[in-house]
């Protein structure tokens, strides 16, 4: 006999097959055949559900993974702005600080450098960098693009794409589409022959393709819709299993899901009822510029927006960046982005937890984890508790309930009344309450302690410099190319180097003016940028450059010419192909004219149009001069230092050993002018003692937080300290390559360890885990509850000293604490007694333990900071 089933046939034995001994009656039979055929039904049905539970999906309240709706916390990581050494601890530090997910763009021109030519070596070793996150326990959200914008080179796309026939970016371009095209399917096939999706059991849950692209499809229009249109389809095509997101893009179709990227989200639906509220991008702080001041978010504001997120129904929020790193080479572009990427992340450039921003957002997570099960089982109740407060309640079918109590008011304090009972609520600030009863977290108040970092030169170690002069005027015209007029930069380096020599001949009548002590003629030169430093007959004239505001500029300088042939050389530097913009494939960069003499006899004369010569790069990159294998090529000069400062275009080496111990290292560039810098072969970025410029007011957390609110550095370079990775170096003999375009004092260039060199701990004696917390009843709470004073140094390291402790009334921040008024005198010997010594350690917020209470009736505070000291031994 066979049975049916839904999707397999079941064969049975017939009753004269069966033996006499188990032989059944035909009404037996039937029954019995009746249960079994439920029981496989059900069996199908069984394994059929858990099919339908593996696996990742989603619906409006959340991503869906293996059945169970997730409320996500992500950050980004960005594999070829750190090492595959550091890649481990930053992703632990990710786990440690509450993420789920790491988040990161795909990188073309750093996986496809010439057409068909792949590169996953080294810090592009994507898969190790996957399986990295696997092993951590954690999920990978993987930004295929292949646009990244990013702040990076040409927005992640290799140059040569610029010059395939026919093609326009990012648009409905059959050139550019068949690239892009194949180039995911690249990735997506190593990413599935590695077994990485989550579909497959790997750690990938989430794909993006392309990437902000709303803005610009507005612009570009019907072109722009079928492109994008186009896209989604092409990569939900690809069958990775996983969604697929496109960020900034509020048409996104079905089954793609449009995703939220800004300072604040929480203004943001999907375009769908039935796709869940994802913030791909909430950022932590911002990019730098050269030129330009340091940005800071305060984490009580990040912590805002996020919580702020959460309350209306968000479900997945990434930190960019939750570790930012370092543009190292040429990757950085812009142009004139820093060679740091910092970008105040919770994670520093250098590897190293910048608190309070990393400790106070864990905390965060923390509680919106035990709000879970309520966030992701319906949609909240708002109820108004004030002009500018408002409650939202979550409640699971369970019986479970979250509350989140926000305060919108950026100057004052609000009480109110929530579920009978009160409830402060400091200004621009939401308290979680997993159980609407008792507050566990209110992103305005931080309770875990800040950490200063510093520079540690240590015993600066002498250097001896040698130096090789690129030499201007020995130039050679016969390996260079000609042509009559101003050719673009890009067009003829293909990005190969940020240098390329625009050079003409000038001859000037014995009869003019100026040979007879008038005013000397003026050149002017119209540059698309970056930066342009003037040559007459072989000494530097001027420089002149651009901004990221102003990428094109005019340089103007009187110039020494002479009787006879002038030669005019023109060093067009470039600081990073742009990243963003409509067609900024298009975008031009170099000296495009017009150039011109003023002030001859003649008046002005317009070179433009002349003959010029063009060479690419320089010589010493033609030699490979800042590798090991290439400083044998020239003959270095062993010079005094005093004759070679402020000498352009020049190349500096000296050997170093490396300090001992594990801290990360850093260069200090701030005595040199402009350049790129090498260690042994590998290239570090490029260098520029640029001034900050901008306004660096006070910054409270409190309003909306823009770019511009919270900056820092002005009146100094925008960047001094180059991180160089641990790795790449090795304990003694280490080459350190300098190139300097217009000069700088090299005996300044010194290497140090970045550490802890303070940690402040500021924590009130309220605490949000003590029900119903007054004055009045200070000392009746559980022991349990109270709040409590953490100091901890970094490993390897502890606390040497107190530098500033007050139980009372403190003010001010860590680094410029101040006693107030209320101020007990214990308080130096009981954090002293507690800490010294020690890598960490705890004071709980007590009247006993700091010798009674010196200001009945008073909130009172604890602020402490403390020196941190290495407890390693450097080498001899």
């Amino acid at each position: 006999m066979k049975l049916k089933g839904p999707t397999t046939t079941w064969t049975l034995f017939s009753s004269t097959e069966i033996p006499l001994s188990l032989q059944i009656s035909k009404r037996e039979m039937e029954i019995k055949i009746s249960v079994s055929s439920i029981s496989l039904f059900l069996l199908f049905l069984m394994l059929h559900f858990h099919q339908m539970q593996c696996g990742v999906t989603y619906d409006r309240k959340a991503i869906i993974i293996n059945g169970q709706r997730r409320i996500l916390i992500s950050g980004s990581i960005h594999y070829p702005r750190s090492t595959p050494e550091m890649w481990e601890g930053l992703i632990k530090k990710a786990k440690d600080g509450g993420l789920d997910v790491i988040q990161t763009y795909v990188f073309w021109n750093g996986h496809e450098p010439s057409p068909g030519n792949y590169n996953f070596e080294g810090r592009y070793d994507l898969v190790r960098f996957v399986k990295t996150v696997q092993k951590a326990g954690m999920y990978v959200h993987l930004r295929v693009g292949p646009y990244a914008c990013a702040e990076w080179n040409f927005g992640g796309f290799p140059v040569w794409l610029k010059y395939v026939p026919g093609i326009s970016f990012r648009t409905d371009n059959e050139p550019f589409k068949m690239a892009m095209q194949g180039f995911t399917q690249k990735i997506v096939d190593l990413m599935k022959s590695e077994g990485l999706y989550e579909s497959q059991g790997g750690p990938i849950i989430l794909s993006q393709i392309e990437n902000e692209y709303g803005p610009l499809s507005n612009v570009l229009g019907p072109p722009g819709h079928a492109y994008m249109t186009w896209a989604a389809k092409m990569a939900v095509g690809m069958d990775t299993g996983v969604p697929w997101v496109m960020c900034k893009e509020d048409d996104a179709p079905d089954p793609v899901i449009n995703t939220c990227n800004g300072f604040y989200c929480d203004a943001f639906d999907p375009n769908k009822p039935y796709k869940p509220a994802m913030w791909t991008e909430a950022w932590s702080g911002w990019f730098t510029e050269f030129g330009g001041t340091i940005h800071k978010r305060p984490v009580q504001d990040l912590a805002f927006g996020v919580a702020r997120f959460i309350q209306k129904g968000g479900s997945f929020v990434n930190y960019y960046m939750y570790h930012g790193g370092t543009n190292f080479g040429r990757t950085a572009g812009g142009p004139f982005i820093t060679t740091s990427y910092d970008y105040d992340a919770p994670i520093d450039e250098y590897g190293l937890i910048r608190q309070p921003k990393y400790g106070h957002l864990k905390e965060l997570h923390r509680a919106i984890k035990l709000c879970e099960p309520a966030l992701v089982a319906a949609d909240p109740i708002v109820t108004s508790l004030g002009t500018y407060q408002q409650s939202h309640v979550f409640s699971s079918a369970s019986g479970g309930c979250a509350a989140f109590l926000a305060n919108y008011n950026p100057n004052d304090i609000a009480r109110v009344m929530f579920n009978n009972m009160h409830y402060s609520l400091p200004p621009w600030s939401i308290s979680i309450l997993p159980d609407c009863r008792n507050v566990v977290f209110n992103t305005a108040k931080v309770g875990v302690q800040t950490s200063q970092m510093q520079m540690s030169v240590g015993n600066v170690q002498s250097l001896s410099w040698e130096t090789y002069d690129e030499d201007v005027s020995a130039l050679e015209d016969n390996s260079m190319i000609t042509s009559v007029g101003l050719l673009e930069q890009v067009n003829i380096t293909r990005d190969t180097s940020d240098y390329l020599w625009y050079m003409t001949s000038v001859e000037i009548s014995s009869s003019e003016a100026f040979l007879r002590g008038g005013e000397r003629p003026t050149l002017i030169v119209q540059s698309a940028g970056h930066a342009l430093h003037v040559f007459i007959n072989g000494q530097l004239s001027g420089s002149t450059y651009g901004s990221r505001e102003d990428r094109r500029f005019v340089h103007t300088s009187k110039v020494n010419l002479r009787a006879g042939a002038n030669r005019i050389a023109l060093l067009s530097v470039a600081m990073g192909l742009p990243n963003v913009g409509a067609h900024f494939e298009s975008w031009s960069t170099g000296v495009l004219g017009p150039v011109a003499l003023h002030g001859l006899n003649e008046g002005k004369r317009d070179l433009t149009w002349q003959k010029w010569s063009y060479q690419v790069g320089l010589k010493g990159e033609a030699m490979n001069l800042e590798s090991p294998n290439g400083i044998a090529s020239v003959e270095w000069m062993q010079a005094s230092l005093a004759v070679q400062k402020q000498q352009p275009l020049t190349w500096y080496k000296a050997y170093f050993d490396a300090p001992g111990g594990d801290e990360p290292l850093a260069l200090d560039m701030g005595s040199m002018g402009k350049g790129q810098v090498w260690i042994n072969g590998q290239s570090i970025g490029r260098y520029w003692s640029a001034v900050a410029n901008g306004m660096c007011n006070e910054c409270s957390y409190a309003g909306t937080y823009r770019a511009p609110k919270c900056q820092t550095g002005c009146g100094q370079p925008t960047q001094r300290w180059y991180h160089v990775p641990r790795s790449w170096v090795q304990p003694n003999r280490n080459l350190l390559v300098v190139f300097e375009e217009i000069g700088g004092d090299a005996s300044g260039i010194s290497l140090a360890k970045r550490s802890v060199s303070t940690v402040c701990s500021d924590v009130s004696e309220w605490h949000p885990m003590i029900k119903n917390w007054h004055i009045e009843s200070y000392g009746k709470s559980e022991e349990i509850h109270r709040p409590k004073v953490h100091l901890r140094c970094a490993p390897g390291q502890s606390i040497s000293a107190i530098k500033f402790a007050s139980f009372g009334t403190p003010s001010g921040t860590c680094g410029n604490f101040q006693q107030g008024a209320c101020h007990s005198q214990n308080s130096y010997s009981v954090l002293e007694k507690r800490c010294i010594g020690q890598q960490r350690c705890a004071v709980t917020i007590a009247m006993s333990n700091f010798g009674g209470d010196p200001c009945p009736n008073v909130l009172k505070r604890v602020a402490v900071e403390a020196v941190c000291t290495s407890t390693t031994q450097p080498n001899p």
